[in-house]
């Protein structure tokens, strides 16, 4: 396993998905991640498992394993004075603290900047949120789908106005991994900061922030044209260049174009696609008249692949330098030959061990595939974090006691 990040120690209070997949990628590069969790009920994650969102009929939490993989986790009640304690104890050992807890109740639980820091004057302090920590929506919560892809752009420029509505997310988690990720190397900055200066510090990430980051390129592209972006209806060829598109096979597939430099790749695209002919037809023998009769070229190619299957093009396309790729499916792209050979999935299994597969976490170092491990049980490792502060079986038993660790 790769140890970048061998020797940090980052103590969570997160739930879901958005701040909790920064800390499974910290846990993937090596840090130690205690995840504190509700003392009763553990992180709401666990719980989607339990309303009919998840199926857990082969006995693994996919969505809890990909954003709490690696870590180890303790139930504590913040809200009981020896809970607290317990935390700040824990807080003076760990580097980071990160947290997806709403500006009220990170001070209603005394968890703030403030807090921590005067347990830690070191900690580098992490906020995950919805819109930001400034603002009149500040203290307001929120999801991917509203904050990420709603909000920020990506689900109204994503969808043609020839739909009656609007496209949601591709997929669970879609804009909270990419955040995540965001988050992650923010963490990995500061860390750099305070190793040069001494100095901690507060790294903020929102959803809306990392939206409006994906969708920034189309955004300057708007205020240049002065319109909002939009996207389409799907079909072959672009305005200017039939090399740009996605086409339709013949068995209900779709093969993707993006070769923005159409006459560098056109004569030898028209061999590959058994129609050399086109290279030289009058309409389309140079850079101007293939832009100026791009519709034309489209229609063409609309019947030439509508010929063979995705497979066959598939394969017809080896050979050819161009850009380009099949639209696969989120099954097809966990078989895909370059998937497996870069190590883009990771093997793990439950403490139980039953075996199930994870997208890896997509940075490498020196040149090795990213492994990765189980999610904990809730408070699987409750006693043993408690032991490493110095407490005996005793005391940990009369916390216990008390509700302040499950």
């Amino acid at each position: 396993m790769s140890d970048v990040m061998k020797g940090i120690r980052v103590l969570e209070v997160a739930e879901h998905t958005f701040v909790p997949a920064a800390s499974s990628v910290l846990a993937d590069w090596g840090a130690d991640v205690i995840k504190v969790e509700h003392a009763v009920r553990g992180d709401a994650m666990r719980g989607l498992g339990r309303t009919g969102v998840m199926d857990l009929s082969k006995g693994v939490h996919v969505l809890n394993e990909h954003s709490n993989r690696g870590k180890r986790s303790i139930g504590l009640d913040l809200s009981n004075a020896e809970g607290l304690e317990v935390l700040y104890a824990l807080a003076e050992r760990c580097d980071v603290f990160l947290t997806n807890k709403l500006p009220g109740t990170l001070a209603k639980l005394r968890i703030d900047v403030e807090d921590l820091r005067a347990r830690n004057p070191k900690i580098i302090y992490v906020r995950g949120t919805s819109f930001g920590v400034r603002g009149p929506d500040r203290d307001r919560g929120g999801y991917d789908m509203t904050a990420f892809w709603c909000r920020a752009g990506s689900a109204a420029s994503v969808s043609p106005a020839e739909l009656p509505g609007v496209i949601p997310q591709p997929g669970p988690a879609y804009g909270d991994s990419m955040g995540g990720m965001t988050i992650a190397g923010g963490i990995a900055a500061a860390l750099l900061k305070r190793e040069r200066t001494g100095e901690p510090s507060v790294v903020d990430v929102s959803l809306l922030a990392a939206g409006a980051w994906a969708m920034s390129a189309g955004i300057a592209l708007s205020l240049q044209m002065k319109r909002p972006w939009s996207t389409p209806m799907p079909g072959g060829g672009g305005s200017f260049n039939p090399l740009v598109g996605t086409y339709e096979t013949s068995d209900g597939r779709y093969i993707c174009l993006v070769m923005l430099q159409a006459a560098r790749y056109w004569a030898g695209f028209c061999d590959h696609i058994d129609r050399p002919d086109l290279a030289t037809d009058p309409r389309f023998d140079d850079t101007e008249k293939l832009g100026a009769n791009a519709g034309e070229a489209a229609a063409i190619l609309r019947e030439v692949f509508a010929s063979r299957t995705l497979e066959e093009w598939t394969a017809r396309f080896e050979t050819f330098e161009g850009q380009w790729a099949p639209v696969q499916n989120s099954i097809e792209v966990t078989q895909d030959p370059q998937v497996l050979a870069n190590g883009y999935m990771a093997r793990t299994a439950t403490k139980e061990g039953t075996e199930f597969d994870l997208v890896a976490s997509p940075v490498q170092f020196d040149e090795a595939p990213m492994p990765t491990r189980r999610a904990p049980e809730f408070n699987e490792h409750g006693d043993e974090i408690l032991a490493e502060l110095g407490l005996d079986m005793d005391r940990i038993l009369e916390l216990k006691a008390s509700g302040a660790v499950a």
